[in-house]
């Protein structure tokens, strides 16, 4: 690739900085990006907001525009997306960055950001002790290569059908998780699973008898949850050397937005595994949750997740039945669960919970027949889910070995199209 450059951000680009002023924040009204919801290249759904009619006194510095980019300057610096829908208002610790018209392309900016080389000169920047991040002089200084405009376009194209990919899967996922939930409510909860003429079982005058857990219907038990699904605690090995090799093994940092993120782990010696905690291995259809700090953050264990091992702060569950599956997926998911686990937990500082509070657990068992006609109405909901998850590491690791290439020139554009559309 040809006619690379560096430039200072500085000369390419301009900004609107809203640091050093604190928006009044109200419950609702006009949403506001702040730093902590800017998260792996996206800006996640906001939880604050300001008056409306306070927007346009506090939006004096600029507005953003479709397109610009966003940048959090502290806590932590350097994470990066781009503004899909400009009708919000911006916070502390933001910076939007917008690109010269055919000399910087956004998006390009955005993928040369969050690519190692961006990380590490935006870090190069880096000013302070307790709470480190940049400022906006020292962020006009930071050195960004690239190519001609049409080739950063190119590039930025390439990065964002992968994102889109990625971002349709989740959207879809979020659809059918949604719709298995509602299922697992309506049959387990509500009661209004289909009875022999399917119709609404509770509804349709089912027949409910007297149990620990309030009425449930006839045929149904309460059971310790450890009937129903079988957990192992991880061993909670801490005085070792983490090692770049041998067997990965999962924390609780390592579960995020319903995945493993295996790629952050760190390993033991498989001599030591192999001695030591070989029980500890997970396997596929597993389902993990953590047990410490955000209570209830699960996973699935998929087959591209092993090898891997259990430890600190995750329980493992596995079903002691095959009908058991589907459910034990949406019960450990539900509301239900988080509620009655938080009210067994224990801690002062921050809850915790072991299988000593899961042993004083006990959920209601449906009939047999049941949990089978649930596992093939939503064991299909499940493998889709799986299957998009799967996609979705495909293409993140295409994404993060073509970054690299791509931004420092190694790899042409052309033959990158070759690879994403393979």
């Amino acid at each position: 690739m040809t006619n690379w450059k560096e430039y200072k951000l500085g000369e390419v680009a301009t900004f609107i900085d809203y640091r050093g002023k604190t928006p009044k924040k109200t419950t609702s009204g006009v949403p506001l990006v702040t730093a902590k919801i800017v998260k792996s290249g996206t800006i996640q759904t906001p939880t604050e907001f300001i008056a409306k009619e306070d927007y346009a006194s506090w939006m004096t510095r600029g507005f953003p525009k479709l397109g610009d980019v966003v940048l959090t300057t502290e806590a932590p610096l350097g994470e990066v997306a781009q503004i899909k829908d400009p009708s919000f208002a911006l916070a502390q610790r933001i910076i939007t960055i917008r690109g010269k018209d055919n000399v910087l392309d956004n998006g390009y900016l955005k993928y040369f950001l969050q690519s190692a080389k961006g990380q590490h000169r935006l870090k190069e920047k880096e000013t302070g002790t307790t709470v480190t991040g940049i400022k906006s002089s020292e962020l006009k200084q930071v050195l960004i290569s690239a190519p001609d405009y049409n080739a950063q376009t190119a590039i930025a194209e390439i990065f964002s059908s992968l994102d889109d990919k990625i971002e349709l899967n989740n959207k879809i996922n979020q659809e059918l998780e949604s719709l298995a939930q509602t299922l697992f409510k309506q049959w387990f909860i509500d009661f209004e699973f289909p009875n022999e003429n399917g119709e609404p079982y509770k509804s349709s005058g089912g027949e409910m008898i007297d149990s620990e857990l309030g009425e449930i219907p006839k045929g149904w038990e309460v059971k310790p949850i450890g009937d129903l699904f079988d957990f192992l605690e991880g061993p909670g090995l801490r005085n070792w050397q983490y090692r770049h090799e041998g067997m990965p093994f999962i924390n609780i940092r390592l579960i995020q937005n319903g995945d493993i993120l295996v790629k952050n782990s760190s390993f033991i010696s498989i001599d030591e595994f192999n001695q030591k905690y070989c029980h500890f291995a997970l396997q596929n259809g597993d389902m993990v949750v953590s047990t410490s700090g955000t209570l209830g953050k699960s996973a699935i264990v998929r087959e591209s997740h092993l090898p891997l091992m259990l430890n600190t702060s995750v329980i493992r569950f596995r079903p002691t039945e095959n009908n058991l599956r589907s459910f034990m997926y949406q019960y450990l998911q539900s509301n239900y669960f988080l509620d009655d686990l938080k009210s067994q937990a224990s801690g002062s500082v921050q809850l915790n919970f072991g299988p000593m509070h899961l042993k004083r657990m006990s959920l209601i068992k449906p009939t047999s027949n049941l949990l089978y006609a649930f596992e093939e109405a939503s064991g299909e909901l499940y493998n889709t889910i799986l299957t998009n998850r799967e996609e979705n590491q495909e293409l993140t690791n295409l994404r993060d070995t073509l970054l690299p290439k791509l931004i420092s020139g190694e790899l042409e554009v052309s033959d990158a199209l070759t690879q994403t559309t393979a």
